[in-house]
């Protein structure tokens, strides 16, 4: 776990990608450093610093974004825990999205999840961040020259597996979809509300399992609007695609308010 994020006092922050880069962390924003950090007791010596870290890594994101917006591409950035079943949701958006996208994965170690990507005829990055627990804009910017912006209508970046860190890193991304599995319990979305506040859509994955599992949806739908009011939620299941059509629905219609923002601009 990384000192940046909050989530230790010792890190070392090497990255080892298959893709040699710097990790330089950019970014300035309005909410640089969220409330849950700053009001750590333990981290109280340590916020300037953060704040430091956070503001340089938003202005590289926002970099990000705008390289995106000059090729009119729509940018989502998937969070979750390890296995919440964001690759297989891609896996089966490859053959039902209306729109030809590329997908930036993260993750500690191994190409996996891009070669699954790209056996489904996807352009897919790898990025490895050997022990860091999320992506930031620094580590996303060095897969930014070798994105397909001619070839592509939306973007897709696949997070760490963390419903910690990732919530506080800006990566470039125009929306937030955050999944919870079935199996992780209904309990998390209150259990982890740093990472809720931040979505713009939750998705509930493995359906499937819910006659196996005391998951409640009614209390995890209310608990992610307490936290993000009116915030859509979406249960899915990947092995019948039930629930796959309200998030292509949602997607396309963030795409048009993407378009429509960047017409009147």
């Amino acid at each position: 776990m990384c000192v940046d994020c909050g989530c230790s006092t010792g890190h070392n922050h090497e990255h080892n990608h298959d893709h040699k880069h710097e990790h330089n962390h950019n970014h300035e924003h309005k909410e640089v450093i969220n409330e849950d950090i700053k009001n750590n007791p333990q981290l109280s010596h340590k916020v300037t610093v953060i704040e430091k870290i956070l503001s340089k890594n938003n202005a590289m994101a926002d970099e990000i974004r705008k390289t995106f917006d000059e090729h009119k591409i729509t940018c989502f950035n998937m969070m979750s825990s390890p296995g919440s079943g964001k690759t297989t949701t891609l896996e089966n958006l490859a053959e039902k999205l209306p729109y030809k996208f590329g997908v930036i994965e993260g993750d500690l170690e191994t190409s996996r999840d891009a070669d699954r990507i790209r056996k489904k005829g996807i352009w897919s990055f790898q990025l490895q961040t050997g022990r860091a627990c999320h992506l930031d804009a620094g580590m996303v910017k060095h897969a930014i020259p070798h994105f397909p912006f001619d070839e592509v209508e939306v973007a897709f970046i696949e997070n760490v597996g963390n419903l910690v860190c990732p919530a506080s890193y800006d990566v470039g991304a125009h929306y937030n979809m955050v999944f919870v599995s079935v199996p992780e319990g209904d309990d998390k979305i209150e259990k982890y509300p740093v990472m809720f506040r931040k979505a713009d859509i939750v998705i509930i994955t493995k359906a499937d399992m819910l006659e196996f599992f005391d998951f409640d949806v009614e209390r995890a739908k209310d608990a992610a609007n307490k936290l993000k009011p009116g915030v859509p939620v979406v249960l899915l299941n990947n092995k019948t695609g039930e629930g796959l059509d309200e998030i292509i629905e949602w997607i396309k219609n963030k795409r048009e308010e993407h378009l429509k923002s960047l017409s009147e601009s």
